[in-house]
């Protein structure tokens, strides 16, 4: 797994919002595709390079990059085929919004996820088993302790992701999603407290080996 960005909300200079790229025995799945997200992973390959998109939600921070990734494969001089994006419901609407239908309408092919039940506040217990035993737990962590009352819903803490990762035994833990330009010792430290094992924070260029 290779982070093309992990800044929330915004990308700081020099930086990306979320982004990134697993490769396993040849096969390339882009991961939120967020601002400034791009040029790092044309940076890596062409665009027709990429093999599947996953999108977790609409968030411009999160999928705004699909647009010029679709624009680059369906506007070269030898168009690449359809591109498989996951998404759920509705979350690529804005995007895809972003030019006339018929311009983009054969770069890709939409298939909705489903997600399970929601929760309304802090993370999913269904995280821990998802989670269990894994190489590798990548977390959002916007916030190093506690997530403000309004944005409970939607996002989530360090100390929650760490929490997370110890609960579910997870090898190692990458922090993400921080707001831009904040020190990560804060988050890093707010993980710790309850994750014992392997722990950092997503920066653009990071390659993590999972063999």
């Amino acid at each position: 797994m290779t982070v093309l960005g992990g800044c929330g909300a915004w990308p700081g200079a020099g930086q990306a919002c979320s982004g990134y790229l697993v490769e396993d025995e040849g096969f390339r799945v882009l991961i939120d595709p967020g601002y400034a997200t791009l040029p790092r992973l044309l940076a890596l390959m062409g665009a027709a390079d990429v093999d599947a998109v996953l999108v977790t939600h609409g968030h411009p921070d999160h999928c705004s990059d699909l647009n010029p990734l679709l624009r680059a494969r369906a506007l070269a001089d030898d168009p690449a085929p359809p591109l498989p994006v996951h998404a759920p419901p509705g979350a690529l609407d804005a995007v895809m919004a972003l030019d006339k239908p018929r311009m983009l309408a054969a770069a890709l092919t939409i298939h909705d996820l489903r997600p399970g039940r929601p929760c309304e506040l802090g993370p999913s217990t269904e995280l821990v088993s998802l989670a269990k035993d894994a190489d590798l737990l990548l977390a959002e962590a916007t916030y190093p302790e506690r997530v403000p009352e309004e944005d409970a819903p939607y996002l989530s803490s360090a100390r929650d992701a760490g929490r997370t990762a110890a609960s579910a035994g997870a090898a190692r833990l990458l922090l993400t999603h921080l707001w831009p330009d904040t020190p990560a010792e804060p988050a890093l430290a707010a993980a710790a407290a309850s994750y014992p094992g392997a722990l950092s924070v997503a920066t653009a260029g990071l390659t993590v080996d999972l063999a």
